[in-house]
């Protein structure tokens, strides 16, 4: 339920007391209090996926003050790890943005293999750079699909998800799983890819780049309306999405083009041409925009992959008890969110002694109050649904 709490400022001099004798004005009246007013958004807020509070205060319709309130579900993911193997941290990692679940798996995967100096097939590594993608697509479609529902635009909603589902079939077919996948292993991946999937895989990329992209512009990113809600909402600048530690599309929205895959290539994402979508205002129309065009990028760099897409094995020798040298390690990847980083410290057993995770969705949920601040009660919900945030990896 919510709760309403009324703050009075600037209230004046009190009114004086009335006169017995006559001298009093007793018909004046007196002026009403300028009044704050603060309010819970949730803690089940329609533009999240997960459970998120947000404290704010509001004069009238304009947004003086919002405060997140995080940890409605918390999983304890860092500390249950200590006590497991490292192989069993790889589908456990799953659940932290679970949209994003192989992103994930790589992510822990490039550092425990750079801990134990595990070789992965070439197949393998470039499979690894094709299933990020495809993810990738997926993600930003459930993005375009929710964040139109957040702003009263329900056609986009049912748009995505028929294009979402053909996704999670490929992904289903290729790993056993449409969600949470479990498909990487230490050394490369679980298998291949079935005969035929990679038939059906370009389908489903001349279906999105023909049809479904060129759709899903017309029926909201390029509606009056929509550009009316989002152009110079929920603005950052570059210098407040750096010291805020923004990454991903976040980041790139305010014209900066930093994204890990050129900056900081991991896998072999240094054999593959594709631009870096950037914005240039900041706004909320910019970071929805940049997922878009990152749409057609990533399918650019599958139809790469499979070019060149080497035959081999995608599993290579990995010793049955893993025990890495001591020593700390740091592994970053790009997700749809941004940067997920995993740092893992290593006593030289075959459990980790510390890992810490580094979730994008975490970092940008600082940036709503600047981003809300002086905007409208509706312009909140537009930038909060702009974040794409997943409460599965802010809370951990």
């Amino acid at each position: 339920m919510k709760q309403r709490n009324v703050q009075e400022t600037g209230t004046g001099p009190a009114e004086p007391a009335a006169d017995v004798r006559g001298g009093a004005d007793h018909g004046r009246a007196t002026p009403a209090a300028h009044q704050l007013l603060t309010i819970n958004m949730g803690p089940q807020h329609p533009s999240t996926h997960g459970v998120l509070r947000l404290i704010v205060t509001l004069d009238g319709e304009v947004v003086v003050k919002v405060v997140p309130d995080i940890g409605f579900l918390h999983r304890n993911f860092e500390k249950i790890v200590e006590a497991w193997a490292y192989p069993g941290i790889i589908p456990f990692s799953d659940r932290n943005d679970y949209l994003s679940a192989i992103t994930n798996e790589i992510a822990v995967c490039l550092a425990i293999e750079k801990m134990a100096e595990i070789e992965v097939p070439p197949r393998a590594v470039h499979l690894r750079v094709l299933f990020s993608e495809l993810q990738r697509i997926i993600s930003h479609i459930l993005f375009y699909g929710t964040f139109g529902l957040d702003l009263g635009a329900f056609s986009p909603f049912m748009y995505a998800f028929r294009e979402r589902e053909l996704g999670y079939t490929l992904m289903e077919k290729a790993t056993g799983a449409r969600l949470l996948y479990a498909y990487n292993r230490l050394g490369g991946l679980r298998n291949d890819v079935p005969d035929g999937w990679f038939r059906e895989l370009e389908h489903f990329l001349d279906y999105m780049e023909r049809q479904a992209w060129p759709e899903y512009m017309g029926l909201l990113i390029e509606n009056e309306i929509y550009r009316q809600r989002t152009i110079g909402v929920g603005t950052l600048t570059q210098e407040q999405a750096i010291a805020w530690g923004a990454s991903g599309p976040m980041l790139r929205a305010t014209g900066l083009p930093w994204d890990l895959r050129k900056t900081a290539p991991y896998l072999s994402y240094d054999q593959f041409e594709f631009d870096v979508p950037v914005g240039r205002n900041g706004d909320v129309y910019d970071s929805a925009m940049v997922r878009m065009l990152e749409i057609k990028e990533s399918i650019r760099i599958i139809r790469q992959v499979l070019r060149i897409l080497p035959d081999g094995p995608v599993l290579g020798r990995v010793r049955p008890n893993i025990r890495p040298r001591a020593g700390d390690f740091y592994s970053r990847v790009e997700s749809p969110r941004g940067e997920v980083g995993v740092f893992l410290v290593s006593d030289g057993s075959g459990k980790p002694y510390r890992l810490k995770w580094r979730a994008p969705s975490f970092c940008h949920l600082q940036l709503v109050p600047l981003m809300a601040q002086g905007n409208k009660v509706a312009d909140l919900i537009a930038a909060v649904g702009s974040l794409d945030v997943i409460m599965g990896e802010v809370d951990r």
